[in-house]
C-alpha cells in the first residue's frame, strides 16, 4: 500500500496525529495555543491574604525570599478514578502526575481518533514525571494512612517505574512500556525514544511525554540567590532583566505514528517529526547542573543530520530558553554554532521559549514547547516569546542567525514547507533537540456519498454524556468547513462505547449542531446501554415486500451493494431470458409504472428480492455486521442458505430463477390474511376442501390463506359474516397452497442438478420452525416442501428471540414488525432488538408485509 504513496514521504519522516495535556491557565492544547496568540501569561500572583488562607505560614510570608506566585495545574486534585476502573482508596495513594499522565493519554488517543481497546496494532508508552512531592508533603506527613496500605501498594502508586506501565495497563496497550527519567529534558527525550521504536518497527503507534505536579510550588517559593528560581515570579528568557524560571505543573503527551502509515490509514496529521537526536555534555562543563555549548551545538547538528535538513530550511526555533543569566547565552551560542556549520545569514530565525507564559514545567517542558511549536505550524503564526525587551548584554544577536520573535507575527508559507526546531535541556546534561515540519497539504476527504451522517456519542455517566455532547457542537461550531463524513466516521470507529449513549442524524454540520443543542428534542436518541457484544441475527423478508428504486438510493452511494447487485443482475440474465433485472429494479422515471408490473411477475419477483436482500445482506457484512443467525420468510430463506454457504450464489440464483418460472406458469390464486390464531383457522380451511390451505402463520392471531379464487372468496364471505375483518393479498398465485403440488417433483429435479453443502450459520427453516439440520437443508425434497409446506414464521421468530440479547436485523425492503411484536413478551424491551435498514414502498407497492411469502 505504501508505494501508492505520494514519493516525498520519507521513511524516516514520523507524524504527530494526536495531542493532549493540561497547562497553567489551560485545559487543553486549543486553550494553550490561545493563550500564546494573546500573550498572556500563566502564572497566578497571590495577595499575602490570598496565600495565607491557603495555609502559607505567616514566617514564610514575612521572609522577602518568599515568592507568591506558581504556575499551577488547573485542578490537580481532579481525577475520574471510577473512569479508569480505578478503586478510590487506590487513587488517594497515588501519585497525581501519574493521575494526570494517564488522563493525557486517553486524551491524544480520543483527539487523534483511536479507542485503544480496539485497536489491533501494537501502542507503545514512553514517559516521565518529576520529583514525586506528592508523597513527600502528603501521603510521608501521614503516617496512619501508609500504615493503611501495604507497601508494594504505596511503591506501585508513586514509584516512577509504574509511570508508562499503568497507562499500559489501564487502556490495554501492547506495546513497549518505559518510563524515562532526564529532569528536564525527559518529555523530548521520551518523544525521541518513541520515533526510534517506530522507525525500528517495534510498534505501530507511541505516545510520548511527561507530567509534573510539585505540590510545593502551589502557593509561592523561596528564591535563592544564584539560583535558577526568578526572583519576582516572571521568566523573560533572553532580556536583560532575565534572573531565573519558575517551576510549575503540567503533562502534555503526543500520539505519534510513521508518516506513510498515517497517510494511508487518513489520520488527521498536525505536523511532522522529520529529526531527532539526544545526547549528553559529560564532564567538560563547569558543574553537573551547567549547560554546555559543545553538548547542545552537537544535539543540534545531529537533529538536523537526522533529518536531512540545514539551518536555512529552518525558521523557527522554540529554545529551551529558562531565563537565566547562564543558561540562555549558552543557549544562543550553541545554536549558532551547530547552525554556522550551514549558513552565514543572520538574523534569519525566530526564537522563542513557552517558559515565558507558563514558567518552566519541568518534565513536561519540552513535549509543551513541541505542541507549541506544532500549532504554530499549523496556523501559520509565531505567538510572541514574552516579557522580552532587551536583549541579555552577553548574547550577540545581530552576528547569530536568531532573533528573539516578541510580537504575534505571520509565519509566511514559501517555496518550501515551514520547519522548526524544539529544543530541551535536562539538568545532568541529556539534551534532546526535535526537528518539526508542517504536516503536508493532502487532498481534502472525498464528499461523502451519504446525504445523512451518524453521530454517536457515549459516556459512562449521564453528566458526562451531557459533557461531551457539548464540547462536540462547541468544537462543530468553532471548526468551520469541518467535513461531517469525516466527523461521523471518528465518533463511529474512533471512540470507546460506553453505558450511556446518544446519537442523532444529521444532513449537515449546523443540522448536527442545531439537533445537540437540544439534547431532549425528539431527534436525538439518548439510552443506557451496556457495552456487551450483542448477536446479530439477519431478517430477509418474503415476496409482497417488492416494490419499483427499493434501494435505489443505497445502489447510486454504496459500491459495494452496487457491485453485488450488479453481479446478480449479471448472473440471472441467462435464467431471465436476456434481461437486465437493473432496468426493472431502477428504470427510468416514465418507465416506472411498466417496470412496477413487470416486478409484480412472480418471475421477476423472486430473483429481485433475493438480489436486493443478498446485496443488503453483504453491504451490512462489509462494515462489520455479521449475522450470528438468520431467518428468511418464504423466499427470504433462499437468502439465508446462500449465506450460510448451502448453494453458491450462482446456483442460489438459478433455483430462485426456476422457482418464480415455475410458479408463474401455474393458474393464478388468492391470498387473505386472517386476524385468527392457528387453531381458530381450522373450522374454515376444513369448510374450504382441498382447495383452500394455510400458507402461513405469521403470528399467535396472523394467519395467512391461500387457495382457488372461488375458495378464497367463500372462506372471505364467511369470515366477515362472522365479524372478522379479512384482507385480500393483491397477489398473482395461492403460494404455499395445493395449487403448488404439480411443480414439486420438477423443482426437486432442479434442485438435485446444483451442489448442496451443509450450513455454516444457523438458520431457522420456515417448514419447521426452528433451526434447519444439515440433512434438511441438502435435501432436495425439503426445497420441494419449502415452496409447498405452511411458513412457519412465528415459531421462527420465536425461536431467535429466545436469545434476549439478539439484535434482529431486516436485511430487505419489508417489515416483520407486526409479527416480531406479536410473540415478543410484554415485559421483553422491544424497540431495542428489531431494526429494519430500508424504507417501505409508497402505499400500494406492498400489501403483504410481515405475510410477504
Amino acid at each position: 500500500m505504501d508505494s501508492k504513496l505520494p514519493q516525498e514521504f520519507d521513511d524516516a519522516d514520523v507524524a504527530i496525529i494526536g495531542m493532549a495535556g493540561r497547562f497553567p491557565g489551560a485545559r487543553d492544547v486549543d486553550t494553550l495555543w490561545a493563550n500564546l496568540r494573546e500573550g498572556v501569561e500563566s502564572i497566578r500572583f497571590f495577595s499575602k491574604e490570598e496565600a495565607r488562607a491557603a495555609g502559607v505560614p505567616d514566617e514564610r510570608l514575612e521572609d522577602p525570599s518568599f515568592v507568591r506566585a506558581a504556575a499551577i495545574l488547573p485542578e490537580p486534585e481532579s481525577f475520574d478514578a471510577a473512569f479508569f476502573e480505578m478503586p478510590p482508596r487506590e487513587a488517594e495513594i497515588t501519585d497525581p502526575q501519574h493521575r494526570v499522565f494517564l488522563e493525557a493519554c486517553w486524551e491524544a488517543l480520543e483527539h487523534a481518533g483511536y479507542s485503544p481497546r480496539d485497536y489491533v496494532g501494537a501502542i507503545s508508552v514512553f514517559g516521565g514525571a518529576t520529583l514525586n512531592t506528592y508523597l513527600l508533603m502528603n501521603l510521608a506527613r501521614n503516617p496512619r494512612v501508609l500504615e493503611s496500605f501495604e507497601p508494594v501498594q504505596v511503591n506501585i502508586g508513586n514509584g516512577g517505574d509504574f509511570l508508562a506501565t499503568r497507562v499500559s495497563y489501564k487502556l490495554n496497550l501492547r506495546g513497549a512500556s518505559h518510563t524515562v527519567q532526564s529532569a528536564c529534558s525527559t518529555s523530548l527525550v521520551a518523544v525521541h525514544q518513541a520515533c526510534q521504536s517506530l522507525l525500528n518497527g517495534e510498534c505501530d503507534m507511541a505516545l510520548a511525554g511527561g507530567a509534573s505536579v510539585n505540590v510545593g510550588f502551589f502557593n509561592g517559593y523561596r528564591h535563592a540567590e544564584g539560583g535558577m528560581a526568578s526572583p519576582d515570579g516572571h521568566c523573560r528568557p533572553f532580556d536583560a532583566k532575565a534572573q531565573g524560571t519558575l517551576f510549575g505543573s503540567g503533562v502534555g503527551v503526543v500520539l505519534l505514528k510513521k508518516l506513510r502509515a498515517a497517510v494511508r490509514d487518513g489520520d488527521a496529521i498536525h505536523a511532522v517529526i522529520k529529526g531527532t537526536a539526544t545526547n549528553n555534555d559529560g564532564a567538560l562543563k563547569a558543574g553537573f547542573t551547567a549547560p554546555s555549548v559543545d553538548g547542545q551545538a552537537q544535539v543540534v547538528a545531529e537533529a538536523l543530520a537526522a533529518s536531512a535538513l540545514e539551518a536555512d530550511d529552518i525558521s523557527y526555533v522554540e529554545a529551551h530558553g529558562t531565563a537565566t543569566p547562564l543558561g540562555d547565552p549558552i543557549e544562543v551560542q550553541a545554536l549558532t554554532k551547530a547552525f554556522r556549520a550551514t549558513t552565514q545569514r543572520r538574523r534569519f530565525c525566530a526564537l522563542g521559549s513557552v517558559k515565558g507564559n507558563l514558567g518552566h514545567l519541568d518534565a513536561a517542558a519540552g513535549v509543551t514547547g513541541l505542541m507549541k511549536t506544532v500549532m504554530a505550524l499549523k496556523h501559520g503564526e509565531l505567538p510572541p516569546s514574552l516579557h522580552y525587551e532587551r536583549p541579555n548584554p552577553a548574547i550577540d544577536f545581530d552576528s547569530s542567525p536568531f532573533y528573539v520573535n516578541a510580537t504575534l507575527k505571520s509565519w509566511p508559507a514559501g517555496d518550501s514547507p515551514r520547519r522548526a526546531g524544539v529544543s530541551s535541556f535536562g539538568v545532568g546534561g541529556t539534551n534532546a533537540h526535535v526537528v518539526l515540519e508542517e504536516a503536508p497539504r493532502l487532498p481534502a476527504s472525498a464528499p461523502s456519498r451519504r446525504a445523512w451522517h451518524l453521530l454517536p456519542l457515549s459516556a459512562r455517566t449521564p453528566s458526562a454524556l451531557e459533557s461531551v455532547t457539548t464540547r462536540l457542537v462547541e468544537s462543530l461550531k468553532n471548526q468551520g468547513g469541518v467535513n461531517l463524513a469525516d466527523v461521523a466516521w471518528t465518533l463511529q470507529a474512533g471512540r470507546q462505547r460506553f453505558l450511556h449513549r446518544r446519537f442523532v442524524l444529521a444532513r449537515s454540520t449546523e443540522d448536527a449542531v442545531d439537533a445537540l443543542s437540544q439534547p431532549q428534542s425528539p431527534r436525538v436518541f439518548t439510552e443506557a446501554q451496556d457495552a456487551v457484544e450483542r448477536s446479530v441475527a439477519f431478517l430477509f423478508p418474503g415476496q409482497g415486500s417488492q416494490h419499483v428504486d427499493m434501494g435505489r438510493a443505497l445502489y447510486e452511494a454504496e459500491p459495494v451493494f452496487r457491485a453485488e447487485v450488479d453481479r446478480c443482475a449479471e448472473l440471472l440474465k441467462p435464467h431471465l431470458d436476456g434481461l437486465d433485472l437493473r432496468t426493472v429494479l431502477y428504470p427510468q422515471p416514465e418507465a416506472a409504472e411498466v417496470s412496477g408490473r413487470k416486478l409484480a411477475q412472480t418471475a421477476l419477483t423472486q430473483p429481485a428480492l433475493f438480489t436486493l436482500e443478498y446485496a443488503t445482506a453483504r453491504l451490512w457484512m462489509s462494515w462489520g455486521v455479521m449475522p450470528q443467525s438468520m431467518l428468511g420468510h418464504s423466499i427470504g430463506e433462499y437468502v439465508a442458505a446462500c449465506l450460510a454457504g448451502v448453494f453458491s450464489l450462482e446456483h442460489a440464483l438459478r433455483l430462485v430463477a426456476a422457482r418464480g418460472r415455475l410458479m408463474q406458469g401455474l393458474p393464478s390464486g388468492a391470498m387473505l390474511a386472517v386476524p385468527l390464531s392457528e387453531d381458530e383457522v381450522q373450522p374454515y380451511l376444513r369448510a374450504g376442501g382441498a382447495e383452500l390451505s394455510l400458507a402461513a402463520v405469521n403470528g399467535p392471531m396472523q394467519c395467512v390463506l391461500s387457495g382457488t379464487h372461488p375458495a378464497v372468496e367463500a372462506v372471505r364471505k364467511q369470515l366477515q359474516e362472522a365479524g372478522i375483518q379479512c384482507q385480500p393479498l393483491v397477489t398473482s398465485h395461492a403460494f404455499h397452497s395445493s395449487m403448488m403440488d404439480s411443480i414439486l417433483d420438477a423443482f426437486a429435479a432442479q434442485v438435485a442438478t446444483v451442489p448442496l453443502a451443509a450450513p455454516t450459520l444457523p438458520f431457522v427453516s420456515n417448514v419447521t420452525g426452528t433451526w434447519v439440520t444439515a440433512e434438511q437443508a441438502t435435501s432436495p425434497r425439503y426445497w420441494a416442501e419449502h415452496l409447498r409446506g405452511t411458513v412457519r414464521f412465528a415459531d421462527g421468530l420465536h425461536a431467535l428471540l429466545t436469545d434476549a440479547k439478539r439484535v434482529l436485523l431486516e436485511a430487505g425492503p419489508g417489515r416483520c414488525w407486526g409479527s416480531w411484536r406479536s410473540v415478543t413478551p410484554p415485559s421483553q424491551p422491544r424497540t431495542r432488538c428489531w431494526l429494519p435498514c430500508l424504507p417501505q414502498g409508497r402505499r400500494g407497492h406492498r400489501r403483504h408485509g410481515a405475510a410477504g411469502l
